[in-house]
């Protein structure tokens, strides 16, 4: 039972692809989420500030 080191190499390349996919998948994800959070953030001290400063008219 001898693999042919062509096989080998094609295999540890395309597993070495999907990996890195992934990799970039969850970085994407993971950036995704911070902004969701900092945007949600941003927009509920703004409600506040808007509830909280009196409009100067």
């Amino acid at each position: 039972m001898t693999i042919s080191l062509f096989r080998l190499f094609t295999v540890f390349m395309f597993v070495f692809c999907v990996t890195g996919c992934a990799v970039v998948a969850v970085a994407d994800a993971a950036v995704s989420v911070v902004a969701t959070g900092v945007k949600v953030t941003a927009k509920t001290i703004g409600a506040v500030a808007d509830a909280v400063i009196p409009d100067s008219k």
